[in-house]
């Protein structure tokens, strides 16, 4: 699918609240259709396993899926993957370069994973592991308990959650994948890549989230991007039902601040070409202020919420 860049900049400027509003909404829609298929699928697993590359919204479409569940009357529990990282150590894989290959599906205890998917499977309890990023380490206390009961499902959200070291042994699981899909065209012509949409999403939520300036993100997209070649895309084909998080309204939105993130960037780094594109081709979208996107958006992943509220 692609947007076309004309249609983009005349909603931006003659109607961009209704403009924001509409791909809200079509948004939602994807998310109620995730839902009733898992729902059909509560029969054979209350394991959901939702998968996508960094900056595909998996947060926010987890708590929103989880929303439009309760509204049938299911029960939903989250847990992110993220928990169930190892202690980084001697036995973390590494990189060619020798660095630590923290995007490596080897980081996952694995074992503990499959078998939390077992027990919830059988009715009994399990107690979701805590990991401080801080420290890049395990803490002994966990940072939940979960128990399903009837009519309750249990989503799984990580960029791993669709391999093969996963789903291979519990097929039964409910596969899901979510990313930013779509290019901008004009003229025929691509005009910006989907992967600038959520190269665009990671760096402007990185600044507001993390406190981590732009030149720091475009660091790691390089590891982040090989990354997903070697160890997310190729499992994308397993999943029962794949959906584009894309919003056609989402680049004017980041537009300010993007591109300010952008030029401070310095010359030099790793995959600094690739900005070279990015840049330019962002000052082809107008600018929607922040106060337009309806507060339970997906964007506000990225951008945040507004002070006022």
């Amino acid at each position: 699918m692609a947007y076309e860049l004309n249609n983009i900049n005349l909603r931006t400027v003659s109607d961009p609240k209704g403009f924001c509003e509409e791909c809200e909404a079509e948004y939602n829609e994807k998310v109620n259709k995730a839902a009733g298929k898992i729902a059909d699928n509560l029969h054979a697993s209350p394991i959901v396993l939702l998968s996508g590359p960094s900056g595909s919204g998996k947060t926010t479409t987890a708590r929103k899926i989880s929303e439009a569940l309760n509204t049938r009357g299911i029960k939903t529990h989250y847990v992110s993957m993220d928990d169930y990282f190892k202690t980084v150590g001697e036995d973390t894989p590494r990189t060619a370069e020798g660095d630590y290959d923290l995007e490596s599906p080897l980081c996952l205890d694995m074992e503990l994973l499959n078998e939390h998917f077992t027990k919830l499977s059988e009715g009994k309890r399990i107690f979701v592991p805590k990991y401080e990023f801080s420290r890049r380490m395990r803490v002994s206390e966990p940072s939940k308990s979960i128990k399903l009961g009837k009519d309750e499902v249990c989503i799984f959200e990580g960029i791993h959650a669709l391999n093969g070291a996963i789903t291979g042994m519990h097929d039964e699981a409910f596969r899901l994948y979510v990313s930013a899909r779509s290019n901008v065209n004009f003229n025929d012509s691509t005009v910006f890549k989907s992967t600038w949409f959520r190269l665009v999403r990671r760096t402007v939520r990185d600044f507001n989230f993390r406190g981590t300036d732009a030149e720091e993100t475009m660091k790691m997209w390089a590891n982040v991007r090989r990354g997903e070649k070697l160890y997310i895309s190729p499992f994308r084909t397993s999943a029962h039902y794949q959906f584009d998080t894309s919003m056609p309204c989402e680049l004017a939105v980041m537009n300010g601040t993007a591109t300010e993130l952008f030029r401070t960037v310095p010359e030099g780094i790793e995959r600094y070409e690739e900005l070279r594109s990015v840049l330019p081709a962002l000052q082809l979208f107008g600018r929607i202020d922040e106060k337009d996107v309806p507060e339970d958006s997906l964007l506000r992943e990225f951008i945040g919420y507004r002070e006022d509220n």
